[in-house]
């Protein structure tokens, strides 16, 4: 029968007498032990490494370029001799400067050839052209127009050429025109007789306005005006022809004479020796249509002054 080995007695350690050296040891093993055991192995395919790669070489790019354009702007700078970096000038405000621009060198075009045509005679007056005129003569307009060949048409007074022109005694108004490159136009309007009253002097001339226009002899079969003071501020005249004016061409035709005592007792007398009592001139209208149906009656004195109640005897 064996007997066991003996063990020797060993005394028990106590923790607190374990060497620092010991339990640092046995927590740096515990530490790296329980890391591996949190983190999983990383394993890289090949799509993560292309799309790695091409990160890294557009960061490379990206960064060659900052490089790059920092070198240039250095440079700028030290061409030009500043240390701030260039500020980009706005696109509005480059469109409005050239705006601006173009502006002004269409104002200095437009005033230099102004300044050219008014003092230069580039474009002069070579040409005056009268028209509308019959009684008076062209000499007597170009007389009181005074305007010179040669002059510049832009010196030209137009308005001081008109209203001399209207001054002559037949002319009932006158319109100048500039007509470039060389000529001036003037349109003259003649008045028109309606009536004549004989005076001292021989017989003179009214026309619609009871405007005395000249002194000669009257066109035939124009009729008598018999008023007492005839002229444009009478208002027996201007009442005698306002109904000369709205006669019918053929009635205004047959008269002879006008006569006009007073604005509320005019009368006609025809060429054939009928008399129209018109009386006033209300419903001048009225009464001239009434008149041109009561002629074609047989009668000698036709009486529409009342229009209402037209009378022939």
């Amino acid at each position: 029968m064996s007997v066991p080995p003996e063990i020797p007695d060993v005394p028990p350690q106590d923790p607190a007498e374990e060497t620092p050296q010991d339990t640092q040891a046995v927590d740096v093993e515990d530490t790296e032990a329980t890391e591996t055991a949190e983190k999983p192995a990383e394993v890289e395919g090949p799509r993560r490494r292309a799309r790695r790669e091409r990160a890294e070489r557009r960061a490379a790019q990206a960064r060659a370029e900052a490089i790059e354009q920092a070198r240039r702007e250095a440079k700028r700078r030290l061409r030009t001799g500043s240390s701030e970096p260039a500020k980009g000038v706005p696109r509005g405000t480059v469109r409005g400067l050239k705006m601006a621009l173009a502006t002004f060198l269409a104002l200095v075009v437009i005033i230099g050839l102004g300044l050219v045509l008014y003092f230069t005679p580039v474009m002069s007056v070579r040409e005056i052209e009268v028209t509308g005129i019959a009684a008076v003569s062209r000499d007597e307009v170009l007389d009181v127009a005074k305007v010179q060949l040669g002059t510049p048409l832009l010196q030209v007074d137009t308005g001081g050429v008109a209203e001399r022109v209207a001054a002559i005694r037949r002319v009932a108004s006158a319109r100048v025109q500039r007509q470039y490159p060389s000529a001036l136009g003037i349109s003259v309007v003649e008045r028109v007789p309606v009536v004549f009253k004989d005076f001292p002097d021989g017989p003179h001339l009214f026309d619609k306005d009871g405007v005395d226009f000249a002194t000669a002899p009257p066109p035939a079969m124009l009729p008598i005006f018999d008023v007492d003071n005839p002229g444009p501020t009478d208002p027996a005249s201007r009442a005698a022809l306002q109904v000369m004016t709205a006669l019918a061409p053929e009635v205004a035709a047959q008269v002879s004479r006008v006569a006009a005592p007073s604005v509320a007792s005019i009368t006609l007398t025809l060429a054939d020796g009928r008399v129209v009592i018109w009386g006033n001139t209300d419903r001048t209208t009225e009464k001239a249509q009434k008149l041109a149906a009561l002629l074609t009656q047989p009668g000698h004195t036709y009486d529409v002054s009342s229009p209402d109640l037209p009378t022939v005897r």
